[in-house]
């Protein structure tokens, strides 16, 4: 199933704006978050030697940071077949267990949502 097919505009928007992240900055992982405001953040992979976040987990972390309260749903794109286990455990300390979290492959195609 692709994203076209299968999302309404808000996900499909920002599964754009992680694939976005992801190929711009040219690293492993692209995501993004949108609030109970509406308002989205997008992030790649952190990999510095004194500290290592996955791309999720550092959108979540700015959400975090901008004053958000929860999330209405999350985006990964990347090669992975599973999400890690703190990328889901991020989503859902600030939003719920019923928070959408979209994984993606970098051609845009939904692998699941869990």
């Amino acid at each position: 199933m692709t994203e076209s097919t299968a999302l309404d505009p808000e996900d499909r928007k920002i599964i754009t704006l992680a694939r976005s992240a992801r190929a711009r900055n040219g690293v492993a992982e692209g995501a993004a978050v949108r609030d109970e405001t509406g308002r989205t953040y997008v992030a790649g992979t952190v990999e510095l030697p004194s500290l290592k976040l996955s791309a999720l987990q550092t959108a979540v972390a700015m959400a975090v940071a901008s004053g958000a309260k929860s999330l209405e749903a999350a985006a990964v794109v990347t090669e992975a077949t599973h999400p890690a286990e703190a990328d889901v455990a991020a989503v859902r300390d600030l939003g719920d267990p019923t928070t959408p979290l979209l994984l993606v492959a970098p051609d845009g195609t939904l692998k699941s949502t869990l």
